[in-house]
Parts: C-alpha cells; structure tokens; sequence
C-alpha cells in the first residue's frame, strides 16, 4: 500500500465521497474542497484521522490541513479516488 493510499480514501469518504466534490485543490499545507453539500462531510472524523492537522470552512470551501505532506495525500486522491 502506498504511503498515503488510505488517508485519500478515507478523506474523500468523510467529505461525502467523490460525488460530493465538485473540485479539489491544494495549497501549501491544505486540501482546498468544492463540495456539493458541506452537511454531508464528517468534520469531527476527518479531524480524527491521523495526518490531519484539522477542518477549516471557509469563504466556500472545505479546507482540509495537512502539512508539508499534502503534495502527496493531493496526487494520491488523484490517481486513487478518480477525482
């Protein structure tokens, strides 16, 4: 298994499954999510996982922080998760 392959399955699962994303993006250290429906994102669980560093809802966008890794969760959700 790669190095980040069930972190990306398990935040696009959170955020209410690739359906749910309209598009994703990412910074420095965050996942920057369009979602469908925000309700339909488990905030307190994606929190929960470890490598996440917490949620931040903003300005329309659900924001996931990572860290320095996030380069990497970003191209793992790519070319797992068909987003």
């Amino acid at each position: 298994m790669r190095k980040y392959e069930q972190l990306a399955a398990d935040i696009v699962k959170l955020v209410g499954g690739k359906e749910n994303v309209i598009s994703l993006a990412h910074c420095i250290t965050r996942l920057r999510f369009k979602l469908k429906d925000e309700g339909k994102a488990q905030t307190d669980a994606i929190k929960a996982l470890g490598g996440v560093v917490t949620v931040i809802q903003s300005g329309g966008q659900y924001q996931v922080v990572i860290g320095n890794a996030v380069g990497d969760v970003y191209d793992e959700i790519l070319a797992s998760q068909g987003i």
